[in-house]
């Protein structure tokens, strides 16, 4: 089991959301306003519904922190709701294709889907956002930063992804749409514009990348511990993934090997690579390079229109709840990768480098590198 350990509670209409980090090292100064800023971003992009307006998140420290910083303890932090409808909102007794509804009714053996729903709801990814904030404050001590884009929403795709380092980031925080590409941004707001007049919903790709990361998280040794199978789980788990990509994952599968694994080659005195379609992860473990995840976000499932469903008290034909829903939560969806990625290479890095405070952190990574510096693909 790994040291970092975070779990969510909360419903979509209930009181708050909650986000519970267990392992984080002492020490670490909480810096609110950012994790507001993260929990912004997420709130924003065009295409969403009417309850991004009614709702401005704001972070409240629980538990876990002492004087402005981690006590070592499992740090929990509330956002609240300001729509906390939930108690006098009516049961859900059709349920809407492509949701949990239908599932999770039967699971619980139950013809009322509403708590399925509320707990189901993507509202739920504002406490993910949260706790991946605080991760990456805990990585860029370290030199690691982690940012994600829209990579493509329906048929526009950013054919001219940005290249290594982070020059981008600029240009994607000014895109409604956090597509670091001003043209295809605004591509991108006329097909969701589109989508809504004629009451559909669109999906899309977003695609977070990691710097910094050393070579070696993660580990061969069993299925659990591998780096990209733990990626592949973390991502897959927020609302609307269905498909996920480590590097040219998809490409890679119709093309040879030659046209697929990244040359090794040795310049300057150290071992380099001639390119990155391995996404920074060989054998379950980071190689050096930058890691590459996408992930693929289906349409959302809550649409203007009702979908032929059936009633669950009694087996009739019925057309399925609307619900307020965005049209286009691809946006969104990118700033919750980009979080959750940020737990999982925490989590991956303080198995290997484990730590009870900050500073045994900021001198236990200077040893990791220093004692790999000498082999020459370190």
């Amino acid at each position: 089991m790994s040291r970092l350990r975070w779990s969510t509670a909360g419903e979509s209409h209930g009181e708050a959301l909650l986000a519970v980090i267990e392992g984080l090292p002492f020490g670490l100064a909480l810096d609110l306003a950012r994790i507001d800023r993260e929990l912004a971003r997420r709130q924003s992009g065009f295409g969403r519904s009417s309850r991004q307006q009614l709702e401005r998140d704001r972070v409240e420290v629980v538990a876990g922190a002492y004087r402005g910083a981690t006590s070592g303890a499992p740090l929990v932090l509330r956002v609240r709701n300001k729509d906390q409808s939930l108690p006098t909102l009516p049961p859900l007794h059709r349920p809407r294709p492509g949701h949990a509804d239908l599932a999770g009714a039967i699971k619980f053996d139950t013809n009322d889907a509403r708590p399925v729903l509320e707990r189901s709801s993507a509202r739920e990814t504002v406490a993910r956002v949260a706790a991946g904030a605080v991760a990456k404050m805990v990585l860029e001590r370290v030199g690691v930063r982690v940012e994600g884009f829209v990579a493509a929403i329906g048929s526009v795709v950013l054919r001219d992804p940005p290249g290594d380092g982070f020059a981008w980031i600029a240009e994607r925080d000014a895109s409604p749409v956090w597509c670091p590409h001003s043209a295809t941004s605004a591509a991108m707001c006329d097909v969701i514009s589109a989508a809504g007049a004629a009451g559909d919903t669109l999906g899309g790709v977003v695609e977070v990348r990691a710097a910094g990361v050393p070579a070696g998280l993660g580990s061969l040794m069993q299925a659990g511990t591998r780096l990209d199978a733990a990626l592949a789980a973390a991502v897959m788990s927020v609302p609307s993934v269905k498909a996920v990509e480590i590097g040219d994952g998809i490409a890679a599968a119709a093309l040879g090997g030659h046209a697929v694994h990244d040359p090794i080659t040795f310049d300057g005195g150290a071992i380099r690579r001639g390119s990155n379609r391995a996404g920074g992860i060989e054998g379950g473990m980071s190689n050096g390079q930058p890691l590459v995840v996408r992930a693929y976000l289906k349409p959302l499932a809550t649409t203007k229109h009702a979908m032929a469903s059936v009633d669950l008290r009694d087996g009739t034909r019925a057309p399925s709840d609307p619900q307020r829903s965005d049209v286009c939560a691809v946006p969104s969806g990118a700033v919750v990768v980009e979080h959750v990625v940020g737990l999982v290479v925490l989590a991956a890095l303080l198995d290997s480098v484990p730590a009870d405070t900050v500073e045994d952190l900021d001198s236990g990574f200077r040893t990791w590198v220093e004692r790999r510096a000498g082999l020459p693909g370190a």
